[in-house]
């Protein structure tokens, strides 16, 4: 054995064998030796974080753009623990991230013995935020932890796992594994759909005059699947983590205006005979809590067995892989479609109007879309904050043209977009990246700002500026009788915060300067910030869960 290889060694050798190029993290006390050796072989690129909350949002968002493996490296304890939100929302995201955390030396592990960074029930609490939690126990086991880890994250369903390794081990001596130089990560295969299932939904589909398609965040690697059920009729619609998968201006898909805050769509779905749901769970989030109402017959086909009823009742279930469900429906339909032949007409004539409706709720940010979307290069990255604008138009119909181009935070989080579009420029390796935050939001994780001006990707960071929480206003004008209690912020001037960063600064002080501003943002090499005044451009449009209620809703309304 080797006395100079150690399992600092191994985590640094294993990384670059998994596809890793990149990794995000904080240097600390307990992850010391494996960092030490990351750096002298230089074979990764290490992003040094601000905050290890932002750096599990960063190592997210550059696995969904990369469609690879995010690393996060954080220390014991307090680092672990702030990493924790990050980790929430990859898992709410499907998102393949690995985290390597340090831990406390071996010998006082759950002992309560207040070594420094001791967290007793560390992995307990990673193992409930995480889609599993591991811990090395002993040197040797460490190569098999870690691809276990790193296969688990990127078979379907796709999700964040930590693997804890005590300080002690990262520094004991192992041999070099055996495996290391032809290493193969055991990804579960795609699971095949049962040919019985798929006959079932085949023939329910087949006599369809009105098909469509629902696809989720299961069917991302599915576009090519689901564009052949679309060229025998089918139309289609997203959910917000599945958009882009059919691209957004194919004459036949809905995009991200699924039906809620959209009475159009809703409308349209009764006269819907049979909807195919691929990959997502149909959120309570996106549904108004299941209040939306969609097709009586619907046939669900998801990876992950506990799908099935889980929030909608289904006529049929079928477990398997996205694309090997919709590749073996369009198999058997293929001849046998009966589609209305004025239904495709019908569907774009729909899709035209409902689009515009929505666009008219919208006051002076109405244009906002279309000037972005004309803005951002058609492979750009899209990556938003839960702020206000995303969830009136940013989440629903500004354009998507590919999956790996849209990120935001599935579970509805404020405070990751600056995180998530570092992580997401990282990953995009040259191409151009937007990032709408809110104000309120890019508080939480403006130290972040500095990650930026450090690493210098090409990331424009949009903030929209409207001195507070101007979705918690809404909310409480509709459910506090219109008493509004901590929704004003102070920020900081965002020009002089931008000038102490060392970044171009832009504003945006009308409708009508948003695109070619940002043009103008979008043109710098590398880095930039901008501001939109939106108390200089109007009043908020209503956030369409209570668009309907409220003193502020009315108000926006006239």
């Amino acid at each position: 054995m080797d006395s100079h290889y150690t399992v600092a060694d191994l985590v640094a050798d294993i990384l670059p064998r998994m596809g890793v190029s990149t990794v995000f993290g904080i240097v600390s006390v307990h992850n010391i030796p494996m960092l030490d050796a990351i750096g002298r072989r230089n074979a990764l690129r290490y992003v040094m974080c601000r905050g290890e909350m932002g750096g599990a949002h960063m190592a997210d968002a550059y696995a969904r753009v990369s469609g690879h493996l995010g690393v996060l490296f954080t220390s014991t304890g307090p680092g672990m623990a702030n990493a924790i939100p990050g980790l929430v929302e990859a898992r709410f995201a499907g998102s393949p991230v690995l985290h390597i955390t340090g831990q406390t030396a071996t010998q006082h592990i759950d002992r309560d013995a207040g070594t420094v960074h001791d967290v007793p029930g560390q992995t307990a609490m990673l193992a409930a935020a995480c889609k599993a939690a591991y811990r090395v126990r002993s040197a040797n086991e460490a190569f098999g932890v870690l691809v276990r880890a790193a296969a688990e994250a990127l078979s379907a369903p796709r999700g964040p796992v930590s693997v804890e390794i005590p300080i002690d081990l990262q520094r004991a001596a192992i041999a070099r594994p055996a495996g290391l130089d032809a290493l193969a990560l055991p990804i579960a295969a795609a699971l095949p759909p049962g040919p019985a299932e798929l006959d079932a939904a085949a023939e329910i589909l087949a006599a369809a005059k009105r098909p469509m398609l629902w696809l989720g965040n299961g069917a991302k690697q599915a576009g090519a699947a689901a564009l052949r059920l679309m060229d025998l009729g089918f139309g289609a619609v997203s959910s917000w983590n599945g958009r882009g998968i059919v691209p957004e201006d194919h004459p036949m898909t809905l995009g991200g205006l699924h039906g809620n805050g959209s009475p159009r769509v809703q409308e349209f779905y009764g006269t819907v005979d049979a909807m195919l749901v691929v990959g997502s769970r149909l959120r309570g989030h996106e549904t108004g809590d299941f209040s939306l109402k969609l097709p009586k017959t619907l046939i669900h086909a998801d990876c992950d067995a506990t799908a099935n009823g889980r929030t909608y009742p289904n006529s049929l279930f079928v477990h398997g892989d996205a694309a090997l469900v919709m590749e073996g429906i369009a198999d058997r339909l293929a001849g046998t479609a009966t589609v209305d032949p004025g239904y495709s007409a019908d569907f774009v004539a729909m899709r035209a109007r409902a689009r515009a409706d929505y666009l008219a709720t919208l006051g002076p940010y109405g244009g906002f879309p279309e000037a972005i979307r004309a803005a951002l290069p058609r492979d750009g990255v899209w990556v938003r904050d839960i702020t206000i604008a995303n969830t009136t138009w940013g989440n629903r119909v500004f354009p998507i043209y590919d999956p790996r181009t849209a990120v935001h935070p599935v579970g509805a989080a404020i405070g990751p977009g600056l995180a998530l579009g570092i992580g997401a420029a990282i990953a995009a390796q040259g191409r151009k990246t937007l990032a709408m935050v809110g104000d309120g939001g890019f508080s939480l994780g403006m130290c972040e700002l500095f990650t930026v001006a450090q690493e210098k990707p090409d990331l424009v960071t949009m903030v929209m500026n409207d001195g507070g929480y101007g979705v918690i206003r809404q909310i409480q004008d509709a459910v506090a009788d219109g008493r509004q209690f901590g929704h004003d912020l102070l920020t900081p001037d965002l020009a002089g915060l931008a000038a102490l960063a060392g970044l171009p600064f832009f504003r945006i002080s009308s409708a009508e300067s948003v695109g070619e501003v940002l043009a103008q943002a979008l043109a710098v090499k590398g880095p930039a910030l901008v501001e939109v005044e939106m108390r200089a451009i109007g009043a908020v449009p209503p956030y369409a869960p209570y668009a309907s209620m409220g003193k502020h809703a009315e108000r926006a309304r006239q």
